[in-house]
């Protein structure tokens, strides 16, 4: 399966007090289902089709978060911090560089 062919969807709506989640994303499969095992009552795996699994979750459970995106500053912050930990990061034109050069 290509990138483009795995997909997430999401399906709600105001009357019902579950959603469904159907995912092909690793990491969220595994999140939803950590939670599924910790909180039955509120999560349960509904259907598992090869890498597709689908999810009822509580729609009260679940929530969108919107972020900011970061402001020059704040980067050049976090970036000093990194370098003053230890932690190497990449500067935005050297990794734009280094993906240039993989492909």
């Amino acid at each position: 399966m290509t990138k483009q062919e795995k997909f997430t969807q999401i399906y709600f709506n105001e009357a019902e007090p579950w959603m469904e989640i159907t995912t092909h994303n690793t990491a969220l499969r595994k999140r939803l289902w950590a939670y599924a095992e910790q909180f039955p009552a509120l999560c349960r795996i509904t259907e598992i089709d090869g890498p597709k699994w689908t999810f009822e979750i509580n729609r009260r459970r679940c929530s969108l978060r919107l972020t900011k995106p970061y402001t020059e500053a704040r980067l050049e912050s976090l970036q000093e911090a990194a370098k003053e930990a230890g932690i190497h990061t990449l500067s935005r034109n050297e990794g734009q560089t280094k993906k240039a050069k993989e492909a």
